[in-house]
């Protein structure tokens, strides 16, 4: 019997703490982890899907201008998305 109580004072403990966890961003729910919409990091190869373009009209974009925010890793070239659409909407490339 006093091992019965043990283990219900241990279950009730462990879910006041679980509750509690719970509760400490009952007010605020967008604190938590959160999946972005848009990849971190566009593939060369993909980059005309998110701007709607053409790849031949993304080749020529990226031919004259060679200063867009990118990473080469391997070989293989990555636009940051983030730091891209700000460049690509900025008026930098329209002069």
């Amino acid at each position: 019997m006093e091992i019965d109580f043990f283990w219900s004072g241990l279950g009730i403990a462990a879910l006041g703490y679980f509750i509690g966890d719970g509760l400490k961003n009952f007010k605020n729910p967008g604190s938590g982890f959160q999946f972005d919409e848009y990849p971190t990091l566009m593939k060369e190869k993909d980059l005309h899907t998110y701007l709607n373009l053409s790849k031949a009209e993304v080749a020529d974009l990226l031919n004259k201008n060679p200063n867009a925010p990118k990473v080469v890793l391997d070989g293989t070239t990555y636009y940051p998305y983030k730091p891209f659409m700000k460049w690509i909407t900025s008026t930098e490339i329209y002069q």
